[in-house]
């Protein structure tokens, strides 16, 4: 019997009102390594998709957090939802302390918010 064919769930990122997209923005700003180190966790989760840990954390109200641990002690976190059957980065940032913070959490949420009310 043939096991079932690993599906790619697409990834986009999150677009304000303006038309930027915040989480591409502030990749470019990282440096290559750390850019390449997140960029392959994230497609590690389009293709994995439901996907645990130690690669994705359940934020709760749908939110997920994709982590990438960089040398150093650095880690990434990008804050991840389903919406209409597609992954959307909705935020990035460098972890600088042991729990997400509650600002980070709460513009993600505020960003999957506005994705319904398109």
């Amino acid at each position: 019997m043939a096991g079932k064919t690993p599906r790619k769930i697409e990834l986009v990122f999150f677009r304000n009102n303006t038309g930027s997209e915040p989480v591409r923005e502030w990749l470019k700003g990282l440096d290559g390594v750390e850019r390449r180190a997140i960029g392959t966790d994230l497609l590690r989760a389009q293709w994995r998709w439901p996907i645990g840990m130690p690669l994705c954390r359940p934020m709760g109200q749908g939110l997920w957090e994709v982590r990438t641990d960089f040398p150093g002690n650095r880690t990434a976190r990008v804050l991840i939802c389903l919406y209409d059957e597609r992954l959307v980065a909705l935020h990035g940032f460098i972890k600088k302390t042991r729990a997400t913070p509650e600002d980070d959490l709460a513009l993600a949420r505020k960003r999957q918010k506005e994705l319904s009310n398109e």
